[in-house]
């Protein structure tokens, strides 16, 4: 990284990951799709009875184990993970770039945004 960095080669840089990320994911959800299709693209919906999400793919650890199993949804749901994954990661490169730029007082914003973000969603107290 050089130290000559400026705004425009951090909001480039930036926009890349987004748009990459974006990309990413729908690439992992379309290739779920493909899969789950090919498995159960010929079953019949049951539409008077509403089934909930599969309980082994609610958590992050059930989700790598279905996508190394092959299951589709497994996949599409690691596909969501990713499109979520991506402004966090934004965020958190957003750091290592005012850091980079020594502007400490933006680093130290964007850190708290990024503690406020995990902490809400690892904490646990969602609804």
């Amino acid at each position: 990284m050089s130290p000559h960095w400026k705004d425009k080669d951090l909001q480039l840089i930036i926009g890349n990951l987004l748009r990459g990320g974006v990309l990413l994911s729908t690439a992992i959800v379309f290739a779920g799709g493909i899969v789950y299709l090919i498995r159960h693209g010929q079953q019949l919906p049951a539409y008077k009875t509403f089934h909930l999400q599969a309980p082994e793919f609610t958590t992050i650890s059930g989700i790598f184990k279905g996508v190394w199993e092959g299951h589709g949804r497994a996949i599409i749901q690691l596909g969501i993970l990713v499109l979520i994954a991506t402004p966090i990661a934004r965020v958190a490169f957003s750091i290592l770039g005012y850091f980079v730029e020594k502007d400490y007082l933006y680093m130290a914003i964007t850190f708290l945004v990024l503690c406020i973000i995990l902490f809400s969603m690892l904490g646990g107290f969602g609804g």
